[in-house]
């Protein structure tokens, strides 16, 4: 059980970061579309780390920069850097691309192509630009109020975000290309024992912060985060009748703007 579970686990790392997973270590954790529908529950466990390693690394640069009222957005703009290097831009990647199908298209089918060209367009661009800008002066907002309520917020904002997509999947049918779509494994189906698991992987995070926030707080950020995901399924729901893998980065950014939101409301 426990075997399974790491290599459930490294599997997600693998396929949703650009933290190294190669040599015998891959081949130990193998790979098939099942493993990967399973890996799904892991998505929140994705954000640990990588929550994690975002949150120390500005947790250092907020104790070697100047105490100053600037050293926070300098943190909040390194720090989404770091996160990005991580990920690869897997989900900010997304996010331009549902932007430019869905805002460059009224037509369905136009959209869908629109979305598997690997080209950014102008609503694409501006959406990235918006994301990153209002990711970056929320953070620096939260950190200039309070900087150890930032760096949780950051670790809870990456575990809270990866849950919302697993939602989609559940509440959704997949309408990308069937055989072009890395996400159709993940999208065929899952069950309610991985969204368990995904829930105690939230659930654990949660938990972990509460003593460095507030509870309230952490209510109105998942609140605004689950508020966003509504608006993204609705969105989904009327425009393509379903989801892509496009929409799971979108979804995954839309939900971590919107919990640093909720926490910059909070103070």
């Amino acid at each position: 059980m426990f075997t399974t579970f790491v290599r459930h686990y490294l599997l997600a790392l693998q396929f949703f970061t650009r933290i190294p997973v190669t040599g015998r270590i891959a081949s130990w954790v193998g790979y098939s579309p099942l493993m990967l529908r399973a890996s799904a529950a892991h998505f929140p466990g994705v954000g640990w780390l990588v929550g994690g390693i975002t949150a120390t690394a500005s947790l250092a640069l907020l104790l070697i920069l100047p105490n100053n009222a600037m050293a926070p957005l300098v943190v909040a703009v390194l720090g989404t850097g770091i996160s990005v290097m991580l990920t690869g831009a897997f989900h900010e990647d997304g996010l331009a691309d549902v932007a430019d199908g869905l805002g460059g298209a009224s037509d369905r089918q136009r959209a869908l192509l629109i979305m598997k060209d690997s080209r950014v367009g102008a609503f694409g661009a501006l959406a990235l630009v918006l994301a990153v800008l209002t990711k970056v002066s929320l953070l620096a907002l939260i950190g200039s109020a309070d900087a150890a309520v930032m760096c949780w917020g950051l670790f809870a904002a990456h575990v809270a975000s990866r849950g919302f997509p697993l939602l989609l999947i559940w509440a959704m049918p997949h309408v990308g290309d069937a055989t072009g779509s890395k996400s159709k494994p993940l999208a065929d189906q899952i069950s309610v024992g991985s969204l368990c698991v995904a829930g105690l992987w939230l659930l654990a995070a949660l938990a972990l912060v509460a003593w460095a926030i507030e509870g309230v707080a952490l209510v109105l950020a998942m609140v605004c985060a689950t508020l966003a995901w509504l608006l993204m399924w609705r969105w989904f729901a009327k425009r393509l009748q379903g989801f892509t893998g496009d929409c799971l980065g979108a979804t995954q950014q839309v939900c971590e703007v919107a919990f640093y939101f909720g926490l910059a409301v909070s103070l």
